[in-house]
């Protein structure tokens, strides 16, 4: 687990002056990753890391030379269109530049002058995704979702026998991740009415999100060798927020015997920066076990684990129809939940995912499953909220939804906070429906 360091000081504030704010997402505590270039240019796309409401242009910082040695290394890798060779190259690196970058952007730096040209406003950038997804695994770790949708369909067993032993999950389609702002056409499939005697093909009528955390690889492992749980988080770069938009009505009827397909493939979000487990640091919570529970296997379990390897993210679901669009009207909130609720750690998915030699790469995602806490009003779906589409939720300007309507926007956002401690935020991430091709 990664230990604090000057980087976590709550009281150094930025010549970004934007950054001293408080309730800004990026504080000099945070510096997240992503890819970016100015809004309609043609420019290249390059690695950029938020301070304020400022991008620093990783690229132009490297031409100043302000950067040597490992940090240095790691500043050039992080100048390419995608992270993914930066993120490969290890913690220790990662860290250094960290380090590098806090101390350049801290007040008094003497290297502002210089800095202060290589800021572009994140309200003039466009956002790509931070690196080739060369594969993505969505886990399933809230038992509270796991229940409640489970009590839907089977009332009297709602989890299956293997939920509290083994972190269930399913390989996704990467090519289908996009970044915020992503817009998609309500999809197509095979569904089947309860009371129809055949499937017939359309529209999804169930449309639905997930609310979700993105957790991206950095330093892979070799094919053939494990990563132990307490060498899990080394291997892990950082997290994002994470939209798995899910068909219901499409994935009711396709999901025997092997899962998710169709369902799941057309479309999912995340947000465009990369918070490092380093800036979490702060936000570290002991993780256990209902006693009356099965408790994790040998090599799912670690002292480290138990002290500090749950999370404290407030997660939070807005939706914004098309009607509230068109009269000015903000999204309205949906949910809110906290990724501590978390039945499985992130080390755990890491070393349960590799424990059987399975090798994982720079820029690979692992989606944590639908976020939902222990209320009723902490469901991260609209599966959940409308209890299966039978009670429809009702909105502040008179629309009710019970599932997603062509031009729904959702939008999530999240972040850490606590007294002693900077507030870490992630931005957000929003996505649109469209209708369906005809």
């Amino acid at each position: 687990m990664t230990t604090l360091n000057e980087t976590h000081d709550s009281t150094l504030t930025s010549w970004v002056t934007s950054a001293n704010s408080g309730d800004t997402d990026f504080p000099i505590q945070n510096l997240p990753f992503g890819s970016f270039r100015r809004q309609g240019s043609t420019e290249a796309l390059r690695g950029g890391v938020a301070i304020g409401d400022q991008i620093l242009d990783l690229a132009a910082a490297h031409t100043t030379g302000l950067f040597d040695g490992l940090a240095g290394d790691a500043l050039q890798a992080a100048t390419e269109p995608t992270l993914n060779r930066f993120m490969g190259m290890g913690k220790t690196a990662w860290s250094a530049l960290r380090l590098a970058l806090s101390r350049a952007l801290r007040t008094g730096s003497s290297a502002q002058a210089e800095l202060q040209q290589c800021l572009v406003a994140q309200s003039d950038a466009e956002y790509a995704l931070p690196c080739t997804i060369g594969d993505y695994t969505d886990f399933y770790t809230s038992v509270h979702h796991a229940t409640s949708v489970g009590s839907l369909f089977r009332p009297d067993n709602p989890l299956l026998p293997n939920y509290k032993w083994v972190p269930i999950g399913y390989h996704g389609r990467a090519s289908s991740i996009d970044v915020s702002g992503q817009t998609f056409h309500r999809p197509k499939g095979q569904t089947k009415a309860p009371d129809a005697t055949e499937p017939s093909f359309g529209p999804c009528k169930r449309l639905d999100y997930e609310l979700e955390i993105g957790i991206f690889m950095g330093s892979g492992n070799a094919l053939g060798e494990p990563v132990s749980i307490d060498q899990a988080e080394d291997h892990v770069f950082g997290i994002c927020l994470f939209n798995d938009w899910s068909a219901r009505d499409i994935q009711a009827w396709e999901y025997q015997p092997l899962g998710p397909f169709l369902a799941k493939n057309f479309a999912s979000t995340i947000s465009p920066w990369l918070v490092t487990l380093e800036a979490l640091a702060p936000y570290r919570e002991a993780f256990s076990r209902d006693a009356a529970d099965p408790q994790p296997l040998p090599y799912l379990s670690s002292p480290a684990n138990s002290a500090e390897g749950a999370l404290d993210i407030q997660l939070e679901c807005l939706l914004q129809t098309e009607q509230m669009r068109a009269a000015g009207q903000a999204p309205t909130r949906l949910s809110t939940s906290s990724f501590k609720h978390s039945y499985w750690t992130i080390a755990q998915m890491v070393a349960h995912h590799t424990v059987n030699g399975c090798n994982l790469q720079p820029g690979d995602l692992l989606g944590s499953g639908t976020q939902s806490g222990p209320e009723a009003a902490e469901a991260g779906s609209l599966l959940e909220l409308s209890h299966g589409g039978k009670q429809a939720i009702s909105l502040p300007n008179g629309e009710t939804r019970t599932f997603l309507e062509d031009g729904d926007a959702v939008v999530m956002r999240g972040f850490c906070a606590k007294q002693g401690a900077a507030r870490i935020g992630f931005g957000e991430v929003v996505g649109t429906v469209l209708p369906a091709r005809a």
